[in-house]
């Protein structure tokens, strides 16, 4: 999720930068680089810290600003929504309205936090993710990993050394100083909510002193957090990025960036130094600007490399997971957050998004109607459950919609209606499809739209392809039936006769930026409305 402006970085010009004081020597400026260096380190080093600058952007708004409507808790405070997402929710891009969210940001500076579940009925899933300021997916519980039966885990940060509990057996350890978790609990529709959140009531998270029935530690410093706004790259990357780096230390396995880090450091990009390209002169500046401009270039490429293309799907299995999944390929990992960020890792949700239609065309809803036809026997292979989601595919958000409807998904499966064959066919579109047909509806924006599916759990057949989603079609439209004639027409008559078939075949849409990054019954996302402040009970920027 999504999770943007915060939703996306604009390309940063030089003007637009608010940088303080001098890291570079002017005066020695022209000797210290060859030409066209600054502009490679100003790129790779865009590229490194792009998903860290977009990770802050959620934290802020969800663990920092008190005054933000996506305001959940303070760090180390567990908080649980029981309900899920709306168009109302805007931190992050195609956010999952699948599953309800718990959620911990976690300050592990002064000593690790313990995380808890109670035992939950096999038949639901549930999961627990874990993220580290770089955007990795360091660990997970949950059925898939550590059962559904109660279990405790600690998560230790990556200066800690301290004993771990005999009571606990599972260890995971953040690369970063602050940490944040993602639990999903599964929502079967909406008379299931009051379910929901008795699970949600028995998870915990504490300090290990507390878990262990200790004094606390001693608070870690404070923070003196740098102010953010939505337009995040219309403002300094890199001096967020050398506030971030004070929390994320070339320790334990990210020491393997201690030589990238260095040649960061010619420009003055450094953990806890100040910014300023003042210290440049001035052919150094637009190489500067040039190399974050190529920067944004390079992840927005890289996308397309993220997975491969099947019937117009982009399937993203190699786009989120752990340092080792990267491999080095930080730009895989700028554009995984940017396509969506805290996506899982594809053995626990995989996430076909539609690219093109079975024409090769970008879906615009706006112009035509589109079906989705899942044959007799293949709909998508999950262990857990599937959805369907549509987004507006300008903002990559949820849509609003007369039925409050925002995917379909397996637990719907009793109420929608199959064709005769066994097959089942979605219809996307933005206009009502007529009560005979509105169970199968998946309302859609009037323009460009963005679809996602959503495996929680693949079967293997999804994981190597043996499964492909099907080709979404343009659904035709009819031509109208010719008038009925007691006489063969004329050719002084021919104006009259039956209309040529139009070609229904829709323009290439405006090119939409692709985005990732997560059902519930859309009754479900009703049940639990927040009186006060629809936006304020979410999570975050989803994949």
């Amino acid at each position: 999720m999504s999770l943007l402006p915060i939703r996306t970085m604009l390309p940063v010009t030089i003007a637009a930068m608010t940088i303080a004081v001098a890291s570079v020597d002017n005066a020695n400026a022209r000797s210290k680089f060859e030409k066209g260096e600054v502009k490679a380190i100003a790129e790779e080093a865009f590229i490194y810290g792009f998903p860290m600058v977009m990770n802050y952007g959620v934290y802020y708004e969800s663990f920092i600003d008190t005054a933000s409507s996506q305001y959940k808790a303070p760090f180390n405070q567990l908080y649980n929504t029981a309900r899920v997402y709306t168009p109302a929710d805007t931190a992050v891009v195609t956010p999952n309205s699948d599953t309800p969210y718990s959620f911990i940001g976690m300050d592990l500076r002064a000593e690790p936090i313990v995380i808890c579940n109670p035992d939950i009925e096999k038949s639901r899933y549930f999961s627990v993710q874990l993220i580290d300021m770089y955007t990795f997916n360091y660990g997970y519980m949950g059925t898939r990993t550590t059962g559904n039966a109660a279990h405790c885990a600690l998560i230790a940060g990556p200066r800690w050394k301290g004993k771990v509990p005999k009571t606990i057996s599972t260890v995971f350890r953040s690369e970063t100083d602050f940490s944040l978790g993602l639990i999903r609990t599964q929502l079967f529709n909406a008379a299931d909510i009051d379910n929901v959140k008795k699970i949600q009531a028995g998870y915990r998270a504490l300090p290990l002193s507390q878990f262990e029935g200790r004094a606390a530690k001693a608070r870690a410093a404070a923070v003196k957090w740098p102010k953010i706004d939505k337009e995040l790259g219309a403002r300094d990357p890199f001096a967020y990025l050398n506030f971030l780096l004070s929390y994320a230390p070339a320790t334990g396995p990210a020491a393997v960036e201690a030589p990238m880090r260095a040649r960061f450091a010619k420009i003055g990009i450094a953990a806890g130094k100040p910014f300023d390209v003042g210290k440049l002169t001035a052919d150094q500046k637009e190489e500067l600007e040039a190399g974050i401009k190529s920067g944004m270039e390079k992840i927005k490429g890289k996308i397309d490399n993220l997975g491969g293309v099947e019937n117009g799907w982009r399937i993203a299995s190699n786009a989120f997971g752990d340092r080792a999944m990267y491999a080095g390929d930080y730009a895989r990992r700028a554009a995984a957050a940017m396509a969506g960020i805290y996506g899982n890792d594809a053995v626990e949700a995989l996430y076909p998004m539609l690219a093109t239609d079975s024409e090769g065309k970008k879906p615009d809803t706006g112009v035509n109607n589109y079906a989705l036809t899942f044959p007799a026997g293949m709909l998508p292979p999950a262990k857990a459950f599937w959805s369907v989601t549509m987004y507006d595919g300008k903002t990559q958000l949820l849509i609003n919609n007369p039925i409050n409807r925002y995917l379909i998904n397996s637990p719907m499966l009793p109420d929608l209606k199959k064709n005769a064959d066994g097959s089942l066919t979605l219809l996307l579109q933005k206009d009502s499809p007529g009560p005979d047909k509105q169970a199968n509806w998946l309302p859609a924006p009037n323009g460009p739209a963005y679809i996602v599916m959503r495996i929680y759990w693949p079967e293997a057949s999804a994981l190597n392809g043996s499964w492909k989603p099907p080709a979404v079609q343009i659904v035709k439209a009819e031509p109208p039936a010719a008038p009925a004639q007691a006489e063969p027409a004329t050719p002084a008559d021919a104006s009259q006769a039956a209309p040529a078939k139009a070609d229904a075949a829709s323009p290439e849409p405006a090119k939409s930026e692709p985005a990732k990054s997560e059902a519930a019954t859309p009754e479900a996302a009703k049940s639990e409305p927040d009186k006060a402040d629809p936006a304020k009970d979410q999570p975050q920027k989803q994949q």
